[in-house]
């Protein structure tokens, strides 16, 4: 029965979709009178060189408003936490030791230094009450580090991905829709890309400030940037003046954040290529009689659509038993009746 009812209810789906297609396509073909444009084309799907383009919502607009709103209590929620940080290690700046410029200045580097755990100790606490707070501050600063800090990277290097696609394609005009689905075909690609590109340019700028500077030779320089932005901070070479430390309260951050992205993309990246392999592979398989057993959800010798789909999906990984029988078990509820079809009766049903 549920075998039945899964079938049912995926071919259910293909019709609704088949009709809203060919809603969508009989809606195309209106034109609007005297070279006007309606309201129904714009947001009605476009077919350009033989390619369906989709356009972009309003509520797609929306979520971009919504995510421009959004990304100020981030900058306000680091602004806090520095400010708090610096306040309380100026105050106690009598307590740590080291090579020291400006009170004010150092402070906030401390804060910074330990925030990203770069640790180089040219700063160190010397005192009960300001190393307890530096264990306080470095827990805080990895957790903000986290959970904001990876997201406002996120947002930045996606409002930047439409300049890495007119980038990497040059040589073919791109417009809105040419851009919209590549991206959304190799978002991933363009986001490590992106990122990666940024981290190098922070690494050159790095290594040319402290060589010019900081007075270091090049190797040291690189060394020394090397050793900030994987966080390793021997401690050996720092930022040592007062322009070196106000340069790197905004470098080590944006830095260490940029690499921590560009592994995160990269390790989506290759779980994105081994998922589409698994696919390809998947799809280019050749049934067997035993493959044809395993789909064969109700028993009765014969292969339908739905259980295909079903089979198919499930040995790409898309989804497992335990998700067809969660759904099904909300569709045994719905079917009020029994009848192995939802129905506006059963949605009407006061007991739901």
């Amino acid at each position: 029965m549920g075998s039945n009812e899964a079938q049912q209810l995926l071919l259910s789906d293909s019709m609704e979709h088949s009709h809203l297609n060919e809603k969508s396509d009989l809606l195309q073909r209106r034109r609007p009178r005297r070279g006007g444009t309606s309201e129904t084309d714009i947001n009605m799907p476009q077919e350009q060189n033989g390619v369906l383009q989709t356009p972009l919502l309003p509520q797609c607009i929306d979520e971009k408003q919504e995510a421009e709103f959004n990304f100020r209590p981030v900058f306000l929620c680091l602004a806090a936490y520095l400010g708090t940080g610096t306040l309380c290690f100026f105050l106690a700046s009598y307590q740590i030791q080291g090579i020291k410029t400006n009170g004010f200045l150092d402070a906030l580097y401390f804060c910074v230094v330990t925030m990203t755990t770069v640790g180089y100790g040219d700063l160190v606490p010397n005192s009960t009450i300001a190393k307890l707070l530096a264990c306080i501050y470095v827990f805080a600063g990895m957790a903000l580090g986290g959970l904001i800090l990876s997201k406002a990277a996120d947002y930045i290097v996606e409002k930047e991905e439409i300049f890495v696609v007119k980038a990497m394609h040059k040589a073919e005009k791109f417009g809105p829709e040419e851009i919209s689905k590549e991206l959304g075909t190799n978002k991933t690609k363009y986001k490590f890309v992106l990122a990666a590109s940024i981290f190098l340019v922070l690494m050159i700028v790095g290594t040319v400030f402290l060589y010019f500077i900081e007075k270091l030779d090049f190797v040291d320089a690189l060394y020394c940037v090397c050793s900030t932005v994987t966080t390793l901070g021997y401690g050996d070479k720092s930022f040592s003046t007062a322009a070196g430390r106000t340069f790197a309260v905004f470098w080590i951050l944006s830095s260490t954040i940029c690499l921590a992205q560009s592994f995160a993309y990269l390790a989506e990246l290759y779980t994105e290529d081994r998922q589409r392999s698994l696919v390809k592979m998947v799809l280019a398989r050749k049934l067997s009689l035993r493959d044809l057993e395993a789909a064969d959800l109700d028993g009765d010798k014969a292969v339908s659509a739905a259980e295909f789909v079903v089979y198919k999906l499930k040995e790409m990984g898309k989804i497992n038993q335990e998700d067809i029988t969660a759904v099904m078990e909300i569709f045994r509820k719905l079917d009020f009746d029994q009848s192995g079809t939802l129905t506006e009766a059963d949605i009407r049903n006061p007991e739901f």
